[in-house]
């Protein structure tokens, strides 16, 4: 909570690392997050909100229950924590993570990363302290991983393709349409309906005409 209030990001992402809990409330039933943002630090709200323990990712590296093979190579675990953990959601940025490493600029590899964040997007619903936010990250990384697969599959220009597309703006305003229509999509393909933070940006974003 001390480090959030005072704004220090480096620290307050190390006493996460150390395993500090982010639920933990205060003697007025406010968590490290709510506090921060009480007073505006929202650089470390994010950085509370958008943290991963590389420990919840490295189950999926050992096979489970009847599973020969484990459902993430131990190899992929580093780079797409480093996604997963990324304060920046543009899906730009997103690709171009995916690009400059070549482990997972695979159609194999973003398979395999795709269906494991779909598993954490399930666990984060039905755990008893719900993380809807949490889950619809995972789910929205999961959709630009998929389409990274169409584009290395289908186009000669591969993901370099998908990054233009993405920047792409229409002729008249350079407003960039398929950036639009891709957010929008996996918006829409939340499999939680019941969801109260998927029902609020349906709201939102509905009654706006691309």
């Amino acid at each position: 909570i001390f480090s959030a209030n005072s704004g220090n990001k480096e620290i307050t992402w190390m006493m996460l690392e150390a395993g500090a809990e982010t639920d933990v409330v205060n003697s007025v039933g406010r968590t490290a997050a709510q506090m921060a943002a009480f007073v505006g630090q929202h650089d470390c709200v994010t950085v509370i909100n958008n943290f991963f323990p590389r420990e919840r990712l490295d189950y999926y590296t050992k096979p489970q229950g009847l599973d020969k093979e484990p459902k993430l190579p131990v190899k992929l675990a580093g780079p797409l924590h480093k996604i997963i953990t990324t304060t920046n959601m543009h899906p730009v940025k997103i690709v171009l993570l995916v690009k400059e490493n070549p482990l997972l600029a695979e159609v194999e590899a973003l398979q395999k990363c795709y269906r494991v964040l779909d598993l954490i997007c399930e666990k984060c619903m039905k755990q008893k302290d719900m993380n809807e936010v949490l889950a619809m990250k995972m789910h929205y990384i999961s959709c630009i991983f998929q389409k990274c697969i169409t584009f290395l599959k289908e186009r000669e220009d591969k993901l370099d393709g998908f990054i233009k597309s993405l920047l792409k703006g229409r002729d008249k305003d350079g407003f960039p349409v398929y950036q639009e229509k891709l957010i929008r999509e996996s918006i829409r393909k939340f499999p939680y309906c019941e969801a109260t933070l998927l029902q609020q940006l349906v709201r939102s974003i509905a009654p706006v005409e691309i």
